[in-house]
């Protein structure tokens, strides 16, 4: 395989890297922060790169001497830590008392405890003895006491921390202080201020820092890639190469990275081309962001024979080749690499159980969810936040909501992605009450939420039909400028007044928006009509959103069974010719159901199944049931699952067929949860509310609307879905 170089020529460039050979600490105004005094510049030997990682694009490059290579500087400084004592007052030093002892105490002592505090891993702590060392100390005595080892302590207890507040505190310290910062401090400052978020500090101290090594320049580079400045981390990778051609494994790997964001497969083939040439091919590094790369670019072939060529695999390799297939939308393919991982004797991390719950929960699998929370917990990693919110997110889905609420109790660490699984989770189930109540927790906990938690908790209250909740919310949002309610906010507004029959308040708020009417605000008005036959309004909706949506077959139907339940058929023909001339068809629709960890999918009327004849016979006696209950058949509904010839044998609705099936091959005592792809029907609403009650069965259905928890006759929705 030929190496696919970059060819040089000479193009003029508009950005330049400012290089100074300064000191380093004369470069800041320990007044201000950061100074904007100009420094000089090397002379520039400016050359361009015309290759498939620039279309025609102009960048500069420069000779870079990295001199710090050629001079004698100091290693990592070693930790003198003292000895580990039961000192309460330098451990905890939080009242007044204890922080006049502390002040007291010489600074070399003190400067040893940070340390010590930092190795175990208290970083609040060691920045809180810091600060107390620093408002004690008198004169320059005190601060000169404060040796390398130190600083690195307190960066390292900045960068866990990632707080910018405290970056800016220790580095202005150690401006002030005058303190001498060798090649090893240099980078370190530099980590410090990318870790924490500074990166326009972070890529000036770059370009001022008077010597630069290799490492400075593969963190530079990682940090950019970190940002999402994949372009720019890119052109500094190419600066390098040109300057020294030997980038490492480490700087090769993080350029692969930079491609994969930007999703430019031309340019990842360059690289994986440069990884042949320079003998990184093998490498470890190298090959795992090779085999994220193609994942993400969709060139999941590429990725499995990168993986293949590995003569080592291990867990990184295997995550990301399990993450490659998912995104490409291969999750079976995804499941079967993590059976192959399992066979391989690979011990498995956090991040392999987090990938494969998603995969659970798109799939529909809870059983293979089950299996990989169990692994989750045999492997210590029960209490990780990530996976433990794929975990709630995936018993949400499956109206598993105790089991959620347990995952969730458990987490010793809770982030906004946790909060806002768990409140849309009872939201999506017409648990709204819960869902405010977690809500109202969150805000207790000072968790702040964003645009997603609000959409979660406003979804709630109209699932649940919360009116005056969800406007005291909506009110809440407004208010605050920093977070505006969006089209998605309006839209379960519109929802919210639509179920309570507030009509003309939900066209008000539609017109009154501050922005054009979205296609959701006028499907839930849509939607409101329906449910309260409108036909009026709804036929302003509908056009709305025949405009917007002229060939979503969704909307057809909608306005079809809007004209059918009124009596409109001369309408009705028309929406039927409208489709006929558009080509749109009625396709069938699909329902799910999982028995004994195997997936069994039924059409409208259909006869494939092993057990069709079985199926067949229990429903036509369960019919027969429900109808001692009180049912009538409607046959005036039409949905995607059925053909106009068949709309007398309702019974045979694909998620009817789903249920009786799981009635067959389960306990009595088992709920059965269906998935389906449609939005059910009036017909089948009705249906599994009865048949809950004859079976005494709980019976969930997910449909493209919203989730149906059926028991006792009653369902979740209120009858409006």
């Amino acid at each position: 395989m030929d190496a696919i170089i970059f060819f040089p020529c000479n193009l003029p460039s508009s950005r330049s890297l400012k290089l100074s050979s300064s000191p380093f600490h004369s470069l800041f105004n320990t007044s201000e922060g950061y100074s904007d005094k100009k420094t000089n510049s090397f002379d520039q030997s400016i050359r361009g790169c015309n290759s498939l990682l620039y279309n025609e694009r102009r960048i500069s490059y420069f000779i870079v001497r990295c001199s710090s290579m050629e001079q004698g500087l100091k290693a990592r400084p070693m930790r003198k830590l003292m000895p580990v004592t039961d000192s309460p007052d330098l451990e905890q030093g939080s009242n007044e008392s204890n922080s006049t002892q502390i002040t007291q105490a010489h600074p070399s002592a003190l400067c040893h405890q940070i340390e010590k505090l930092v190795f175990f891993k208290k970083y609040k702590e060691a920045i809180e003895l810091f600060e107390i060392l620093e408002v004690g100390g008198k004169g320059r005595a005190r601060s000169e006491a404060i040796g390398t080892s130190t600083y690195d302590s307190l960066v390292t207890a900045c960068i866990s921390l990632k707080s910018a507040t405290v970056a800016r505190f220790i580095f202005r310290h150690m401006i002030e202080s005058e303190f001498n910062f060798d090649q090893y401090m240099m980078n370190r400052i530099l980590l410090m201020h990318l870790k924490c978020g500074m990166i326009a500090h972070a890529r000036r101290l770059f370009d001022e820092m008077p010597h630069k090594n290799l490492v400075s320049w593969n963190t530079i580079i990682s940090g950019l890639v970190d940002a999402g400045s994949y372009d720019e981390a890119l052109e500094m990778f190419l600066i390098i190469w040109e300057d020294l051609s030997d980038v490492g494994s480490r700087g090769l790997a993080t350029a692969i990275r930079a491609v994969a964001g930007l999703a430019s497969v031309a340019a990842g083939s360059q690289l994986h081309s440069l990884a042949f040439k320079i003998g990184l091919y093998d490498n470890s590094f190298v090959s795992c962001a090779l085999i994220d790369m193609y994942g993400k670019c969709g060139c999941i072939d590429e990725a499995r024979m990168v993986f293949d060529g590995m003569p080592e695999k291990h867990v990184v390799g295997w995550n990301s080749l399990i993450a490659g297939y998912a995104l490409s939308g291969y999750s079976e393919e995804a499941l079967k690499v993590y059976y192959e991982m399992q066979n391989s004797n690979v011990k498995m991390d956090h991040f392999t159980y987090s990938i494969i719950i998603r995969i659970c929960a798109r799939l529909g699998s809870l059983e293979q969810g089950k299996q990989a929370h169990a692994g989750l917990v045999r492997n210590g990693f029960g209490t990780d936040t990530v996976a433990c919110t794929a975990l709630v997110d995936l018993y949400c889905k499956w109206g598993r909501m105790d089991d959620a609420r347990n995952v969730f109790d458990k987490m010793s660490r809770k982030n906004l992605i946790s909060w806002n699984a768990l409140i849309g989770g009872y939201g999506n189930h017409g648990m709204g009450v819960e869902a405010v109540a977690m809500f109202e927790s969150m805000l207790k906990e000072g968790i702040v939420p964003n645009h997603v938690t609000f959409l979660a908790v406003l979804g709630a209250c109209s699932y649940s039909g919360m009116l005056s909740k969800g406007i005291e919310i909506f009110e809440l949002m407004a208010q605050d400028p920093r977070m505006k309610p969006r089209a998605m906010h309006y839209a379960c507004m519109i929802e919210l007044l639509g179920r309570e029959g507030l009509l003309d308040d939900a066209l008000a708020l539609i017109r009154n928006a501050p922005f054009s009417p979205t296609r959701n605000m006028w499907a839930a008005l849509f939607r409101a009509c329906r449910v309260h036959r409108n036909l009026e309004l709804g036929k302003l909706a509908a056009e709305k959103l025949l405009g917007m949506e002229p060939e979503k077959l969704g909307n057809y139907i909608v306005l079809l069974n809007l004209y059918n339940s009124s009596g409109r058929m001369n309408d009705a023909a028309k929406v039927l010719d409208s489709l006929m001339r558009k080509g749109l068809r009625l396709v069938p629709a699909c329902s799910w159901i999982e028995i004994k960890k195997e997936p069994h999918r039924f059409l409208f009327g259909d006869n494939s199944h092993p057990q069709s004849k079985e199926i067949y016979k229990r429903l036509d006696a369960l019919m027969q049931e429900i109808v001692k209950e009180g049912y009538l058949p409607q046959r005036r509904c039409l949905f995607p699952d059925v053909v106009e010839h068949d709309q007398i044998i309702l019974g045979y609705h694909s998620e009817i067929l789903a249920i009786t099936f799981g009635l067959l091959n389960t306990p009595e005592s088992t709920p059965l949860q269906v998935l389906q792809n449609h939005r059910v029907c009036d017909d089948c609403h009705c249906v599994i509310k009865l048949v809950s009650i004859v079976t005494r069965r709980e019976i969930v259905v997910r449909d493209a609307s919203r989730f149906h928890h059926f028991k006792n006759g009653a369902c979740s929705c209120a009858e409006y879905w």
